[in-house]
């Protein structure tokens, strides 16, 4: 994905280089009826050099190769009807948008940086990015029907060199029961008495609303950006949230206090576009009282030891106890984000749940710990190690499903090399002369070099 981000940007730094003065242009590659102009590698090549990427040989001969073969899964894209929707378009232009206004700092930096609008750059990157998605689609389709039977596996691993058998990092599961700490009203009355501070100060001009959220907000992502969320559709925040942002009409106009299980809101429009919003926001959370604290865990080591002594089991304690939404109703079994499966390794773990199970035993209930959550609240924890596999060369009966999905993605790689390869023989190509004294990743670009 970061590559496909990268390509993306290259088209806004076609602006600067495009200002330079005596550039003369030239046609380096011909792919079919597509050239590849000398300033389009030069563009990848600033790019290269502004994300810090290495070349595994001369840019001048991997970068228009690269280029060359976007432009045969392009091609075929055309020829089979395969084109990103405008909704996939704008999503990957959003997103890109929000990603360069969290790198520079802001909406008015970024126009200020590239010396355009953020009309002009959204449009600048729309075309680029339906042509990274349309790339995308075509190599899934290519991909599509192949399967990896377990002969396949068995055999694959039968094959391996004992020194290129893969290693598989120690792997856990855990299960996880939480209380969140009762919050006075006190304390809630004094948060909100300071947003609403807050917006009279903004109302009355005294001070601009992103001053207030980079000196309070207590959201990390958008605090910096003076409290900026960047386009988003309704569906990417709580839904409390969402009704509030979308049916602000007014821009500049603050809204009413908004409370949702991460705090409490104040939020502003800036710009509305169809089916997405751009607001800032000021978050403030209650703070938890040392005495809470040490009640919530005084409680879960009651509650622990009652699942040790065998009144009730974790399981249960999860499902009608724990205050943690995504792991209650799956009897407290944490969910791995990255692999859609219960498995962790170590450093995937949350800090404080790593440093309970560390030194523990499988079945083994920690002790009562204070965490941060993933709403970024205080909460109180008890963990169950549910398993443990240790670190290890794989085996066939231990990592069946990793050693499938190694064979599955080396028979995709090997597809698509073979088509770009019988492609390469029906497609015109002429390179500049000089610029063919290249070892090409696939030589068959220029007749008589392909193996």
């Amino acid at each position: 994905m970061k590559k496909w981000i990268g390509l993306m940007l290259s088209a806004m730094m076609a602006v600067q280089l495009n200002a330079q003065d005596n550039v003369i242009d030239e046609v380096v590659w011909v792919v079919g009826d597509e050239a590849i102009l000398k300033s389009e590698v030069e563009q990848e090549r600033i790019r290269a050099q502004y994300e810090g990427r290495k070349f595994d040989g001369d840019p001048y001969c991997v970068i228009p190769e690269e280029l060359a073969l976007q432009k045969l899964f392009l091609n075929q894209a055309a020829i089979d009807s395969i084109e990103a929707s405008e909704s996939e378009v704008l999503s990957q232009v959003d997103y890109e948008i929000n990603r360069l206004v969290a790198q520079i700092g802001s909406v008015e930096k970024m126009e200020e940086y590239y010396n355009k609008s953020s009309m002009d750059i959204r449009e600048e990157l729309r075309e680029s990015a339906r042509r990274m998605l349309t790339m995308q689609m075509m190599q899934r389709e290519l991909m599509k029907d192949i399967k990896v039977t377990p002969a396949e596996v068995r055999r694959y691993f039968k094959n391996l060199p004992a020194d290129s058998i893969p290693y598989v990092p120690t792997q856990v599961e855990v299960q996880l029961l939480t209380i969140e700490p009762k919050i006075p009203e006190e304390e809630i009355d004094r948060v909100k008495t300071r947003l609403r501070e807050f917006t009279d100060r903004i109302n009355s001009g005294e001070t601009s609303f992103s001053t207030l959220a980079r000196l309070y907000s207590k959201d990390p992502d958008s605090a910096p950006r003076g409290g900026e969320t960047g386009f988003r559709g309704k569906g990417f925040w709580v839904p409390e949230f969402a009704n509030v942002a979308f049916n602000l009409n007014e821009p500049g106009k603050v809204s009413k206090i908004v409370e949702t299980e991460f705090g409490f809101h104040i939020i502003q429009l800036i710009e509305k576009r169809g089916d997405r919003v751009n607001v800032r926001h000021i978050l403030l959370k209650p703070q938890v009282a040392e005495d809470d604290l040490m009640a919530s865990l005084s409680r879960l080591d009651s509650i622990a030891d009652d699942i040790r002594n065998n009144k009730f089991s974790f399981e249960e304690g999860a499902t009608l106890i724990s205050s943690d939404k995504d792991t209650r109703m799956n009897k407290g079994l944490m969910p791995n984000p990255n692999t859609g499966t219960s498995k962790f390794e170590m450093q995937e773990l949350p800090q404080e749940i790593a440093r309970a199970i560390n030194s523990m035993n499988v079945n083994e209930i920690s002790q009562p710990f204070i965490m941060i959550n993933n709403k970024g609240k205080e909460v109180c924890a008890i963990v169950k190690l549910k398993s443990r596999v240790k670190g290890h060369k794989a085996t066939l009966t231990e990592d069946f499903q990793a050693l499938k999905d190694v064979v599955l993605e080396k028979k995709r790689a090997e597809k698509i090399e073979k088509w770009i390869r019988e492609k390469q023989k029906s497609t015109y190509v002429r390179i500049n002369e000089k610029w063919r004294n290249c070892d090409f990743k696939y030589p068959g670009w220029i007749a008589g070099k392909a193996e």
